[in-house]
């Protein structure tokens, strides 16, 4: 569908208004209608996207099948710049991208998940974990068949994937997610290779085992039986990978255990070794996860008294491939020739940083769009980041570089920068998710800052237009607004690919040619179809129950994680940047 006459935002927001905040109930199918009407018109191409169909789920019982559903109209936001009229004749399209978010690439049958604690923390376990290898491989493909950004229709110049790539820092899921972006044959499970080891066939009735007949808790909320599921889920396929060139910045998963405890090194046997614990009492649960998150090495020592007790303890096929990667040895693995795939060479990534571990750098989006990637992890553990003293310095300096002016911490204006580039930040945590102080053992003298600080830098610097990040695994866009309207920007959270919605986001940049930009953010889902079959394990299918699994996940999240209108399909407006 061609652009053919402009519309304003204000008809937009009014038709939207007949919306619910998740998209999902209609005051008014009509107002429904309209809004997509205007969507449709105000863009160059919507296929493909969240702009034309949306994944909807139907049917009484609990246990819910999707469907396509009608698609979610653009809303435009103008908290930080008043939308003018006549924009979209003007408009010039200045970058085109893809953001990928928490893919988390996992192995299911690692020693080291502690999937019977998912009572006290519902990512240790999810029903759909064992098909996510092929759900991202199925949003690959989705980007892949794309012509360009739905507003500009500029291609693509890169995806960025914004940290927790892989789910446990383990080799092998660093090898899957090398390829699932790069391309090549893989297989999703560790260990025997002719057989699944994990909890999905242990017979603990609080998991989901799908080729066993006795209803454990999930198939009493109507989860089906799917005869074959394991072995074809850890079966080989073909991984198309990206047609685009892309980038990757560090999560906190993967650089810890399970993405929150401290890697002393003291758990390495426990990784590559024969034996997995599968469950115990709830209070001795209730103890080893007030350990994980307090105490580390008492972690350990319980542990090891809970594998020598024997209860609910199976022995897996030991594999040197579950060993855990440094993060040194993660940008190492960029920089094999083998996963160069689509490019660039390291994928942001170079030699120097290997030998350093700043695993922070600048890329060019487009010619006009400078990226700055950030590392906001923080290996004394626990979930949340901060930044050092180092990297927030370097990341100033950037900044100074690439912008004609600026403010100092006074909010007086400078002068300078011989470039003058719109900048976009990219990390893995949030402005809210950077609260974790603790010394970095990397440089355990260094001060530690949060996103606060982060926040405060950030609107010195006019070039900045936005700060894209994922794990909260939660769409959701913020507006950091300031007295001088040039200082403001746009924060872009968007939800993981192991959680439902299991979304990217295309991101376009826009100048309106009159003192504005325009943000456009617009969803996809993954190439998957809606419909599944429980007969069926063919690669297709299985990438569909990836979605529908993860949407009848039973934690009580789909509505908070999907994130509201206003965080789905946006034109975000924002002064433009001008020396």
């Amino acid at each position: 569908m061609r652009r053919r006459t402009f519309l304003t935002g204000t008809s937009v927001a009014a038709a939207w208004s007949a919306l619910s905040l998740g998209g999902a109930q209609l005051a008014s199918a009509a107002g429904r209608d309209r809004a997509l009407a205007t969507t449709a018109a105000r863009a160059v191409n919507v296929t493909g996207t969240t702009l034309e169909q949306v994944a909807t789920p139907t049917g009484a019982g609990s246990y819910k099948r999707l469907a396509a559903g009608p698609g979610w109209p653009l809303v435009v936001r103008g908290e930080l710049a008043a939308p003018g009229s006549g924009r979209d004749d003007r408009r010039t399209g200045l970058a085109s991208f893809v953001q990928f978010s928490d893919l988390h690439l996992v192995d299911t049958e690692s020693p080291v998940r502690f999937e019977f604690l998912a009572k006290f923390n519902d990512s240790a376990y999810r029903p759909q974990e064992a098909l996510n290898a092929r759900g991202v491989s199925a949003l690959v493909e989705r980007v892949n068949s794309l012509a360009g950004g739905p507003y500009t229709g500029m291609p693509f110049s890169l995806v960025m994937a914004t940290g927790d790539n892989t789910d446990n820092h383990e080799l092998a899921e660093l090898d899957w997610y090398l390829t699932v972006m790069g391309g090549g044959r893989m297989a999703q499970n560790t260990g025997d290779p002719t057989r699944y080891e994990g909890v999905q066939n242990s017979g603990n009735s609080a998991f989901w085992n799908p080729e066993l007949a006795y209803a454990d808790v999930y198939k009493a909320k109507g989860f089906p039986q799917v005869p074959g599921f394991l072995s074809a889920a850890g079966r080989p396929f073909d991984a198309p990978g990206l047609t685009t060139p892309w980038y990757t910045t560090v999560g906190n998963h993967d650089d810890s255990i399970e993405g929150s405890l401290p890697d002393f090194g003291l758990l390495n046997d426990l990784y590559t070794g024969g034996l997995k614990l599968e469950g115990c009492d709830d209070a001795t649960a209730a103890q080893l996860m007030d350990s994980l998150r307090r105490d580390p090495a008492g972690a350990v020592l319980l542990l090891g008294k809970l594998l020598a007790n024997g209860e609910a303890v199976r022995r897996v096929t030991p594999d040197e491939r579950r060993h855990p990667f440094t993060l040194k040895q993660f940008a190492k693995a960029h920089l094999d020739p083998a996963a160069t795939g689509a490019g660039p060479y390291g994928h942001g990534f170079t030699s120097d940083m290997v030998s350093s571990g700043k695993l922070y750098y600048t890329f060019r989006i487009s010619e006009k769009v400078l990226g700055i990637s950030l590392d906001t992890t923080n290996q004394a553990g626990f979930a949340d980041g901060s930044l050092g003293t180092a990297q927030l310095r370097w990341l100033e300096q950037q900044l100074k570089n690439h912008s004609g002016h600026w403010y100092d911490t006074n909010g007086n204006r400078v002068n300078g920068g011989s470039t003058d580039d719109v900048i976009m930040v990219f990390s893995h945590h949030t402005s809210g998710s950077m609260g974790n102080l603790l010394p970095d053992p990397r440089n355990i003298f260094e001060k530690r800052h949060d996103g606060n600080e982060l926040t405060a830098l950030l609107q010195r610097y006019p070039n900045v237009v936005a700060w894209v990040n994922g794990h909260t695994h939660m769409n959701k866009i913020t507006a950091h607004g300031h007295a001088v309207p040039e200082r403001a920007f746009w924060e872009i959270n968007t939800a993981s690919h192991i959680d439902y919605p299991q979304h990217g986001r295309i991101i376009e940049v826009a100048d309106n040619g009159d003192g504005t930009l325009s943000l456009f953010t617009t969803l996809i889902e993954s190439s998957a179809p809606y419909a599944t079959d429980f007969g069926s394990t063919s690669d297709t299918n299985l990438a569909a129950l990836y979605r529908e699994l993860s949407y009848n996940d039973p934690n009580g999240r789909v509505s908070a994680l999907l994130g509201a209108g206003e965080d789905h399909n946006t034109e975000l407006l924002i002064t433009k940047p001008t020396r």
